[in-house]
């Protein structure tokens, strides 16, 4: 089992596994689970932070997983600002970021640092993310800009996933299985060393959930560090698999929540790296959604219906946030 990095004496652990969770009790219990297996014998610490989840996810780990150190939030801090609370108590030499509802392999850890030794030119890497069911998940991507906005939300990107061009965004004309330097991976798992986020900065606060890993990325890049995607490293992420959308279906209210506080953090980081081109791509969503819901009126049938209330509520959902944030200036009071 794990080494206690608290306890008198022992080790700096090598690596600190930090890990949100909110309300997510039994994919919790099948991470740790995983982790436990992939220490080896490493010296390891982990972190939960209980982002106030009310399934009794902080009592299960206490009893189930002593070796686990619990931080407790009385509020909701996003994914963000809950990894800094962690990243506060951790004394590892690398920072490993896991969702918990990711999935170590045996040899995911080991493999990690392993590599991350051999070149101390990389600031933050990941692996290659899959479904329960195999399935490759976007794993490394290319930062955002208005084009490979555009390309995402036309579905263009998914209807050519082959070319270079539409399928820029989330370089799905790569090959997964040949390692590269990209711009940022997903959240899902990542290895960073501790003193670059001593030196560099953790997450930014204002994120509360979504773009906080891209903002990361960027400003691991540009103080000169490579971002790598090693495919040799396999994490299985459920999260992938369980936010598949029936296009035909009314967005529901928990939908349409997710969707405005993914348009918050888009322009807060235009706004924050781009400056005015927050303004564009304002623009370009609301524009689009809504030539989508004037194509569709065209259309007869309930599921045209349907898609010109959700593409006109998209519309309003950015005009709102664009309000919120005030032009990506500001984040709204937490938590969203």
């Amino acid at each position: 089992m794990q080494n206690e990095a608290n306890d008198t004496g022992s080790p700096k652990p090598a690596i600190s596994i930090l890990i949100v969770s909110f309300n997510t009790r039994d994919v919790l219990r099948e991470c740790l689970d995983s982790v436990a297996v992939a220490t080896g014998n490493l010296v390891v610490e982990t972190i939960v932070v209980d982002n106030h989840s009310r399934d009794g996810s902080a009592a299960m780990v206490r009893e189930e997983f002593p070796w686990v150190r619990v931080i407790e939030s009385t509020e909701n801090l996003g994914f963000g600002r809950a990894n800094n609370l962690a990243f506060a108590a951790a004394h590892g030499r690398y920072i490993v970021l896991l969702n918990s509802d990711a999935f170590l392999q045996r040899d995911t850890l080991c493999l990690s640092l392993e590599k991350m030794e051999a070149d101390p030119t990389v600031g933050l890497a990941s692996g290659r993310l899959v479904g329960r069911d195999g399935e490759l998940q976007p794993s490394a991507r290319m930062f955002p800009n208005p084009m490979r906005q555009l390309l995402v939300i036309s579905g263009l990107a998914d209807k050519y996933p082959g070319s270079r061009f539409f399928g820029q965004a989330d370089r799905t004309w790569a090959d997964p299985m040949e390692a590269a330097e990209v711009d940022w991976v997903p959240g899902a798992y990542s290895i960073i060393p501790a003193d670059i986020l001593h030196r560099y900065g953790f997450f930014d606060p204002r994120f509360f959930l979504y773009y906080e890993e891209v903002d990361l990325c960027l400003r691991i890049q540009s103080a000169g560090y490579k971002i790598m995607y090693w495919p040799e490293i396999c994490v299985v992420h459920v999260g992938g698999e369980s936010s598949r959308q029936i296009k035909t279906l009314e967005m529901s209210q928990t939908g349409a929540q997710l969707v405005l506080w993914r348009m918050r953090s888009t322009l807060l980081y235009y706004r924050k790296h781009k400056g005015s081109t927050a303004v564009a791509v304002r623009w370009l969503e609301e524009i689009w959604y809504l030539l989508r819901a004037w194509r569709n009126r065209l259309r007869s049938g309930e599921d045209a219906r349907c898609e010109v209330r959700n593409q006109k509520r998209l519309a309003d959902l950015m005009s709102l946030a664009w309000k919120e944030t005030k032009g990506g200036r500001v984040s709204p009071p937490q938590p969203w």
